[in-house]
């Protein structure tokens, strides 16, 4: 729908996908954690950005809703990945504390996104 110049969504989907990137490869490389989980969580921690993106240059406000909603369920997903890496031991407090913070702050602007869209796309078409 526009561009993605100065586009904090953007950002920080980008951004969380080099973290989520890099703790698999630190993880991996220490052996802590399970391969299909750590498999897991990168891509659904990679597919939000990845959805972000395309939303961007949606080809209409229903296609723009549908890639944030699933950038959201994604980031849901992720939340789900890092709670178990965590209880698992595999994530200290410190760098569980931090990326969790980073992924929260994306669910809840992926969630005023799509409500806000869902809002306006009901005013376009006349209804409350």
């Amino acid at each position: 729908m526009s561009g993605a110049r100065d586009n904090v969504i953007v950002d920080k989907s980008e951004l969380f996908a080099d973290r989520i990137t890099k703790m698999y490869r630190y993880l991996s490389d220490k052996r802590l954690g399970d391969k299909d989980l750590l498999k897991q969580i990168v891509r659904s921690g990679t597919s939000v950005g990845a959805n972000v993106s395309e939303g961007q240059y949606a080809q209409s406000k229903a296609d723009f809703l549908t890639k944030m909603t699933i950038a959201l369920k994604e980031a849901n997903e992720t939340r789900y990945w890092l709670k178990r890496l965590h209880a698992f031991g595999s994530l200290s407090e410190k760098e569980y504390s931090s990326i969790i913070t980073d992924n929260e702050e994306i669910i809840s602007i992926l969630t005023v996104i799509t409500k806000t869209t869902r809002e306006n796309m009901k005013k376009e078409n006349g209804k409350k």
